[in-house]
């Protein structure tokens, strides 16, 4: 038997098979669209083989990932497995009122929903990866992690806006957290790569990719995290602004006329990486032009660096300094440049960054100096991990 983990994005589905008894991963797997608006592609990734890719027709959301699931099954049946027991599903917000893995059915599809209007690029597209799954593997058991619940015991201190109250009481307006999944796997993998007790450990950790966010950690139990009432909030994105002066916005409508939609499309599409250099939301790309000289590419560069920088520094007072600072995500991982552009001028919180070991490293690894009083871990996140472990206990739970 098998666990099949999907992870929904706006334009990309991630998704995973992990054997039920052993947790080993079998299968990976990609639906990208790429741009296209009728096709897609399906990257099938086996542990023990060659990748496959099939280009399926994909005029929606639901039947591509019910074509992409079509090829993973035929995959599969060739494996000799038994067949897919439980489906985990990344999903990102779970407001007050989800705070632990839960299976799927049709009220908690009616929950999640209610919060589609704060996470636009991911909740809807979690809820159709839902009905698709729903439709090619009827029967089988549902179970949703979401982002937020990582952070369900940051302090009233931390979740509260500087707003009236009852923006609080009967709209739900407060600080979640997001990129969940990732940090608490980071959490325990820190932990594991330092060797110490969990409980005395105090972490910073940078998950950076197409969506960013950091998070403070002690003892195992989240502080803050950059993230708040939405995932715009925090460090600059790919094409999302991340914190800005809110009068900039009250300008860009009251006095250049920008409509609401306009305002949401320009802050959550055409910001970030992609509105300051005006090439791309990709880092590597991004990157590749700022070492050919391109000036704005360079300058996005330095200001995605400032922003983590200094973010740092205030999570490092909020918890009255720190043990380890941690990479992960596609850019944390991957990027040595910005690794160093962000650790050069951090010293004074005792991070030294061994530059040698820094250029040349692959997660997970501790890329500090040998005298430096802070560790630096680049982490290979691993989500699909995580949701595969808490579905399996979940399907136990259930029997």
């Amino acid at each position: 038997m098998s666990i099949l983990v999907i992870n929904a994005g706006s334009s990309s589905v991630k998704f995973g098979l992990f054997r039920f008894d052993t947790l080993r991963p079998m299968v990976r797997g990609l639906l990208d669209w790429g741009g296209r608006k009728q096709q897609a592609v399906v990257t099938l990734t086996p542990t023990e083989g060659n990748p496959t890719q099939t280009e399926v027709d994909a005029p929606d959301y639901c039947t591509g990932v019910i074509a992409a699931l079509e090829a993973l099954r035929e995959l599969e049946s060739g494996t000799g497995d038994a067949g897919i027991r439980v489906v985990g599903h990344r999903l990102i917000h779970g407001g007050e009122e989800i705070r632990c893995p839960v299976r799927i059915d049709a009220a908690m599809k009616e929950t999640i929903a209610r919060y589609a209007h704060l996470a636009p690029l991911h909740i809807p597209a979690g809820l159709e990866a839902i009905t698709a799954t729903e439709s090619a593997l009827p029967g089988v058991l549902q179970v949703g992690l979401f982002d937020t619940a990582f952070f369900a015991d940051i302090p009233p201190s931390t979740y509260l806006y500087p707003l009236p109250y009852e923006w609080y009481q009967q709209w739900g307006v407060r600080r979640y957290g997001f990129h969940g999944t990732s940090h608490a796997y980071c959490t325990g993998r820190a932990a594991e790569m330092l060797g110490g007790d969990p409980a005395d450990l105090r972490l910073i950790i940078c998950h950076l990719g197409q969506g960013s966010s950091a998070t403070a950690v002690r003892g195992g139990v989240a502080v803050t995290n950059t993230m708040g009432f939405t995932p715009l909030e925090g460090f600059m994105m790919g094409t999302r602004c991340g914190t800005v002066d809110p009068g900039i916005l009250l300008y860009a409508m009251r006095e250049k006329g920008l409509s609401v939609e306009e305002l949401d499309e320009t802050l959550h599409h055409q910001s970030g990486l992609l509105g300051v250099s005006g090439l791309s939301s990709d880092f590597r790309q991004v990157e590749a032009a700022a070492a050919e000289g391109h000036r704005r590419a360079r300058l996005a560069l330095e200001v995605y660096a400032y922003r983590v920088k200094t973010t740092i520094g205030a999570l490092a007072v909020a918890l009255g300094g720190f043990d380890a600072l941690v990479f992960t995500g596609g850019i944390g991982e991957n990027s040595s440049r910005l690794r160093s552009e962000v650790c050069q001028g951090l010293g004074c919180l005792g991070v030294r960054l061994e530059e040698i070991l820094n250029a040349s490293c692959r997660p997970d690894t501790d890329v500090a100096a040998t005298d430096s009083p802070v560790r630096i871990l680049v982490i290979h996140t691993r989500e699909d991990l995580m949701i595969a472990r808490e579905s399996r206990r979940l399907a136990l739970e259930c029997e």
